[in-house]
């Protein structure tokens, strides 16, 4: 069968390929529609060399050098902040649109903090050739709020997120389920101070306490006043994307024994009076989000569903009791994929429309 010809198809690099994130945006090069030219794979010096299934395409794997960027159009970068700092500057240099997920540039005045069904417009205020992915927890809960917001005037949020291990990558995963392993059958434990900890032992990966039966009330890493690096990106990063920079938002961030899907509760207050069945509405009409709200029939949005899934699940929608102008409600979403890779994807793929265009 003849190769189809994508000369004049935008070329794309993925930078961190074989990572969580990278591994999800190579299978959504697979299943998306396809819209790029040539895909090329990068990642650290420890992964060249090996190969990745992209779009029915066995790539090797290329180093992370000046050079790989050459001719590439976009470059979706899943790398620490540390990796992100130093080589997303050179990616641009080089010509390319970065579409970086680490939290390296967000906060940047420069760098346009983009949400596709939210604020696609900003992708052409890029001044440093830099484009910001979205925290993956701000990400779950964003695309819900912000049809809301348009539809009432958002004043003030009160969070709660119960986040995946996920969220703290490969590691995080395989902590978990060592753990849980080791307190399997024990019915004993949980019952008494300390026994947990004895049986998970030092295993304890990337988390402050351990997490198989239990919740641990802090995610990042520690900020002013007592406040976690996860709870003031949900705030300073939902100021950013809904254009609100005076938004009142307090969040408090807990990891879950859940391998992966973010979820938030949310305590939204607008300047008018709402009511659940209009939030309902707007919500169920809103791009990205799924409407999972039946309690008397034990539907809700949960993680376990949510996984592998595009769209965040939103749900147990009620007016506060005691404010007409307050909504409660939960959402969950994936934060391997509309979380981290699906969004950058997303932003991606405008990009390519934009360059296709001006071929």
């Amino acid at each position: 069968m003849a190769e189809p010809d994508r000369s004049h198809l935008p070329t794309l690099a993925v930078v961190g390929a074989t990572g969580a994130v990278g591994t999800v945006m190579c299978d959504l090069l697979s299943s998306r529609k396809n819209v790029w030219g040539e895909i090329r794979l990068i990642a650290s010096a420890r992964s060249v060399g090996k190969t990745r299934m992209c779009r029915g395409e066995e790539l090797t794997v290329q180093a992370l050098t000046p050079e790989a960027f050459d001719g590439v159009d976009v470059a979706m970068f899943d790398v620490p902040d540390d990796v992100a700092v130093e080589w997303a500057p050179v990616a641009a240099s080089r010509g390319a649109v970065v579409v970086d997920n680490s939290g390296a540039f967000r906060m940047d005045r420069d760098v346009p903090l983009v949400v596709p069904e939210i604020n696609p417009e900003q992708l052409r205020n890029r001044p440093r050739n830099i484009i910001a992915n979205a925290n993956c927890t701000t990400l779950a809960m964003i695309v819900a709020i912000a049809p809301l917001h348009r539809e009432y005037g958002l004043r003030e949020l009160v969070l709660a997120s119960y986040q995946a291990v996920s969220g703290a990558g490969q590691l995080g995963v395989d902590t978990l389920h060592d753990q849980l392993t080791k307190v399997a059958g024990d019915r004993l434990l949980g019952s008494r101070s300390g026994n947990v900890r004895q049986a998970v032992g030092d295993d304890l990966g990337p988390f402050p306490a351990p997490l198989a039966l239990n919740v641990v009330p802090w995610a990042g890493s520690l900020g002013d006043a007592g406040w976690s690096s996860e709870e003031l990106k949900m705030r300073n990063e939902s100021r950013k994307i809904l254009g609100l920079p005076d938004l009142k938002v307090s969040a408090t961030c807990v990891r879950v024994p859940v391998v992966t899907g973010h979820s938030v509760a949310v305590h939204a207050v607008f300047g008018t009076e709402v009511d659940a069945e209009g939030a309902r509405e707007v919500v169920r009409n809103a791009p990205g989000v799924i409407l999972v709200d039946d309690p008397a029939a034990g539907e809700f949005p949960m993680p376990i569903d949510a996984v592998g899934t595009d769209p965040s699940w939103v749900g147990r929608i009620r007016r506060s009791i005691d404010d007409p102008r307050a909504l409660d409600f939960f959402i969950t979403g994936d934060n391997l994929r509309k979380g981290a890779a699906l969004n950058t994807a997303q932003i991606a793929e405008l990009l390519a429309a934009e360059f296709t265009a001006g071929r």
